[in-house]
């Protein structure tokens, strides 16, 4: 049960965008102020950008079981989101006349080469899962803790980029579920078929004077039989076959 309801809480994602998320409001409550942010407007834009990554990406994997649609449009909101928080932090740099690092500098490399640990819960998953993200979160420290607001954004501009491709990579999956177990609609439509198919073989049905198989009662919706009933292959549409009901 708590697995089931948790699912979301052994993404690495998800955890990654905790990290961001709890780095993020620490960036904002320390660094932004009346001077620089004078009316909030950027606290507000940056912790509500960088809440929305861990939310959708919580709610799209709850929905993954009802609507992978709906799954994969959350997932990609979370991405979206997450480069607008990465512009923010670039903003930040660009505004005290600074760079990002450069992916061949030796801080990149190092910040992009942390691994998340493999999470472990047991029956706790709640208590156990933020226990988890801290110490995630403290594995960055070294910049994160850091007095200078340069190295802090520069730390979670590099996160955020790394997160982007985390979630990039878990879209592609969820792509290729689809492509392979279609979506609800989908898999409404194959079990009312299958419902019909049953209760045709159990009404002795006639069999498909093409391949064979059952047929079931459809109902024609345009031409001179519209509104009349008449036997459908229930392999349709990749079988034609019908017959008219005697």
């Amino acid at each position: 049960m708590e697995i089931k309801r948790f699912g979301y809480f052994w993404l690495d994602t998800w955890v990654m965008a905790n990290v961001i998320q709890l780095a993020t409001q620490d960036f904002c409550t320390r660094f932004l102020n009346h001077t620089n942010d004078p009316c909030g407007r950027q606290f507000d834009q940056m912790t509500q950008a960088a809440r929305s990554a861990p939310a959708n990406i919580a709610e799209g994997n709850s929905r993954h079981s009802t609507s992978k649609e709906t799954e994969m449009k959350l997932t990609d909101v979370a991405r979206a989101t997450l480069s607008e928080l990465a512009n923010d932090y670039l903003n930040w740099l660009l505004r005290h006349e600074q760079a990002p690092w450069s992916i061949h500098s030796s801080e990149y490399a190092q910040v992009s080469r942390i691994p998340l640990e493999k999470p472990c819960y047991e029956e706790d998953v709640q208590h156990q899962s933020s226990l988890h993200i801290l110490k995630q979160k403290h594995r960055f420290d070294t910049w994160l803790q850091q007095d200078d607001s340069i190295i802090v954004a520069n730390c979670i501009l590099v996160l955020c980029n790394r997160l982007i491709m985390m979630i990039s990579r878990q879209l592609e999956n969820q792509l290729a579920t689809f492509r392979v177990e279609g979506g609800f609609t989908e898999a409404l439509t194959a079990e009312r078929l299958a419902h019909r198919t049953e209760k045709s073989r159990q009404a002795d049905a006639p069999l498909c004077p093409i391949c064979g198989k059952p047929m079931i009662k459809r109902m024609a919706k345009k031409g001179i039989n519209s509104g009349k009933e008449f036997w459908s292959c229930s392999n349709y549409p990749e079988c034609n076959g019908t017959r008219k009901i005697q």
